[in-house]
């Protein structure tokens, strides 16, 4: 962004930027809670994953409206409306993930009621690695670093490939024991929701690219 003589305009720019990471916050927050509902078993986070939800929805459609209010009195142009575009974007991609987190949890917490199927190790090997890739991406937005942004695009091979892997393993346990398939479902489940958590950051690194460099990458262009 550039600096704006207009100080109110330039703070309403600064406070959404603010918005978006707080948001961000708390959606690497519910990615590890949800995570610990698994690999702990402790159901009890989940009351607390619902409460962070709820501040996240709220924090979208906080986001919603500043942004409509800049793009509606103030007519940003270059830099600024690239930026203001990308911002309800990025809200979007980060709620997403905080219900990708709950549905998680909510398997986790069926899950929890049996006895564990194997240990796991490449789930919060898979859950470490989305997380991550959350963050970098929101510090290449806050940085306004296009580098950074893709490198986010080539970590989600990473979780592509380990996504892969949980799945061939969890369905050679169900071929070989009927008692294994609901266990094995829920935490294919719970394999895919990381997957899709690592493409929503990929989403957000993509839109950073393109608010830096004006560069649309999607798709593959």
């Amino acid at each position: 962004m550039t600096e704006h003589t207009d100080k109110h305009y330039e703070l309403q720019l600064r406070n959404l930027k603010e918005t978006i990471l707080k948001m961000g916050g708390l959606i690497e927050e519910m990615i590890t809670c949800s995570v610990k509902v698994l690999t702990e078993r402790n159901s009890r986070l989940h009351e607390e994953l619902t409460i962070k939800e709820k501040e996240v929805n709220s924090l979208e459609m906080e986001i919603d409206e500043k942004c409509l209010e800049m793009l509606a009195l103030r007519q940003p142009a270059a830099s600024d409306l690239r930026f203001i575009c990308i911002g309800l974007k990025i809200s979007k991609d980060l709620e997403r993930i905080g219900d990708l987190a709950v549905n998680i949890s909510q398997q986790a917490m069926e899950l929890n009621k049996e006895p564990q199927l194997k240990p796991y190790i490449d789930l919060p090997l898979m859950a470490t690695k989305s997380q991550k890739m959350v963050k970098e991406a929101l510090d290449s937005f806050v940085h306004r670093d296009a580098q950074r942004a893709k490198s986010i695009c080539e970590m989600d091979d990473e979780v592509d490939d380990l996504n892969e892997k949980i799945f061939d393993e969890l369905v050679s346990f169900m071929q070989k024991s009927s008692d294994a398939v609901s266990r094995g479902t829920r935490l294919i489940a719970c394999s895919k929701h990381l997957e899709r958590v690592a493409d929503h950051a990929t989403n957000i690194a993509e839109q950073v690219i393109f608010m830096v460099q004006g560069q649309d990458i999607r798709h593959g262009r």
